[in-house]
């Protein structure tokens, strides 16, 4: 048997080995092959819901329409719980087509879909030659340098140099169907898309002319 001392210094170390792994896995936070997202329930859903408007891999040909491929998995949660929500819910998404998919979707499903969508090849740019125009420029300086006289910070900075989008945080944008860009942009200032207080605040402070730019650059950027 252990001398005295040996047994209390390793009864000591269990203890302390205990206390770190409740530190590091606490109750209710182990994840099970059950609760991880099924990319492949998610891509039947795609299928059957989500091809006439966004194609099955998600990238929408149809400008009006986001490109979903390569999209954060949180950031598309997130938008299909907001236009699951009922109509008036001012932390919603008012979109009436959406809205009436994503309600039809199981909220059990969407990190599935997200799986799925956010695992697919991402999205090319939709104007390869955006950079090259008057506008393009307006837009090139806006996205990286912001326009400090009107408080308005580089989208740079949130959605980094390229577009690529910060997961959790930011989505992607780089790429994005210019049309599609545009219209959030005047969703956010019109207070029609309610569901980022941050993007609220930055596009109620851009003119038409400043959205039109923006979105033209972010459509013809690549990210990696």
């Amino acid at each position: 048997m252990a001398p005295r001392n040996t047994r209390r210094s390793l009864f000591g170390t269990v203890l302390a080995a205990a206390a770190i792994a409740f530190i590091a896995y606490p109750a209710g936070a182990v994840t099970t092959q059950a609760d991880r997202p099924d990319p492949a329930k998610g891509k039947k859903i795609a299928a059957e819901v989500c091809a006439p408007c966004h194609n099955a891999d998600g990238n929408s040909v149809i400008p009006s329409n986001p490109k979903l491929s390569g999209q954060t998995a949180e950031y598309i949660v997130k938008q299909l719980t907001d236009l699951a929500k009922p109509p008036g819910d001012k932390t919603g998404r008012e979109n009436a087509v959406m809205g009436a998919f994503a309600s039809m979707i199981d909220p059990a499903d969407r990190p599935n879909l997200a799986a799925w969508f956010s695992t697919q090849p991402p999205f090319p740019p939709a104007s390869p030659a955006a950079a090259a125009t008057p506008e393009a420029t307006l837009g090139q300086r806006i996205y990286r340098a912001g326009i400090p006289e009107k408080a308005v910070p580089a989208c740079a900075g949130c959605h980094g140099p390229a577009g690529a989008g910060l997961p959790v945080l930011y989505p992607r944008i780089g790429g994005q169907h210019g049309e599609y860009v545009e219209a959030q942009l005047h969703a956010f200032r019109e207070g029609t898309r309610r569901n980022n207080e941050a993007m609220w605040n930055i596009a109620f402070r851009l003119s038409d002319p400043e959205i039109k730019a923006l979105a033209e650059y972010v459509s013809g950027l690549h990210p990696q």
